[in-house]
């Protein structure tokens, strides 16, 4: 009876870890994106760029744009363009970085 009621007990947590947030870092356990935004965004439209990578929670690295309407759209990581921007700003924030220091 003892194992019967620890095994319920553990599937249950983890049924309601799976389908919640991780407490206190505000990452899901599965992918964020499931579609991809097919055309290319003009980067005036972009009000932010997040990018997170790979991990327990996904198998590839997402890329999670907001436009500047509000809303939210996934980028396509693999996608020629989404690379030349995620290259584009990492030069950007290493340019930044090196000012900082000067």
């Amino acid at each position: 009876m003892t194992t019967h009621l620890l095994l319920v007990l553990l599937s249950t947590s983890f049924l309601l870890l799976h389908d919640t947030q991780a407490l206190g870092m505000g990452l899901s356990l599965d992918c964020l994106c499931h579609s991809y935004e097919a055309r290319v965004i003009p980067p005036k439209s972009l009000k932010s760029v997040q990018i997170l990578p790979r991990g327990p929670h996904c198998k590839t690295t997402e890329i999670i744009t907001t436009l500047t309407s509000g809303q939210k759209v996934c980028l396509n990581p693999t996608a020629p363009w989404v690379k030349k921007l995620i290259h584009l700003m990492l030069k950007k924030q290493k340019h930044n970085q090196k000012q900082g220091l000067d």
